[in-house]
């Protein structure tokens, strides 16, 4: 059996250096525990164990964990369809992967009408991979310039998934363009914008994003133990 207490303190434990290396401190650092298929019991001894935000991948999946964990933020960290977004924008704390303008329309119009609004990250495929969701990073800029108008969004930084290599210096690169752009952004001072987020790290990659200035890492396998 997996030692949850042991692998959540060795992986704060990474997080804290490669935080320092980059000039800044653990606690800028959020880490969302990647609870795709664990059992909420599993959840729940590590949220015992001190972790308090969780990332699902897909939204069935976590309404139905849900009641079975209470105190935490939830993520959702997976690909959104529009016609599930009825299901879950007033459900999390945060929608990473927000990459269309229909499913941000859909978005906006659900909390509008309730008077609330969606926290949201905006997903890139910044390495331009077919098997990947997201904008192409010259998309980017556009695509917030028109998110300006959507009084139920609030946009607060941008999320993407580098590829899956042997070795994480590899996809340095792909963490470095997301931060620029990130800059670009805030730049524009565009209303109803908040670039304080970058959603980037992985298992295999995550002190290189945090190096590159990552502040939300989606930690799973390193965690929980290799998936089944």
């Amino acid at each position: 059996m997996v030692n949850l207490a042991e692998n959540i303190a060795l992986v704060r434990e990474r997080i804290a250096a490669a935080a320092r290396r980059s000039g800044r401190q653990p606690e800028d650092i959020t880490l969302v525990a990647v609870t795709k298929t664990i059992s909420p019991e599993r959840i729940q001894e590590a949220v015992s164990l001190g972790l308090r935000d969780l990332g699902e991948n897909r939204v069935q999946e976590l309404l139905a964990k849900q009641p079975y964990i209470s105190g935490v933020n939830w993520h959702l960290i997976g690909h959104l369809q529009r016609n599930k977004a009825r299901q879950v924008w007033d459900k999390v704390t945060m929608i990473h992967s927000v990459d269309s303008l229909e499913l941000a329309r859909e978005l906006d119009r659900r909390a509008t009408v309730a008077g609330r609004r969606v926290n949201i990250l905006v997903e890139v495929n910044v390495a331009g991979e077919e098997s990947k969701f997201g904008l192409a990073p010259e998309a980017v800029i556009p695509f917030i310039r028109e998110l300006t108008g959507f009084t139920g969004l609030r946009v607060l930084g941008l999320m993407t998934v580098a590829p899956l290599v042997e070795d994480a210096e590899e996809v340095r690169p792909v963490f470095r363009r997301l931060a620029d752009l990130r800059r670009e952004v805030e730049a524009l001072h565009l209303p109803g914008v908040d670039m304080r987020y970058l959603s980037m790290g992985m298992t295999n990659d995550f002190e290189v994003a945090i190096e590159e200035g990552a502040n939300l890492v989606r930690i799973g396998t390193a965690i929980f133990g290799a998936r089944v």
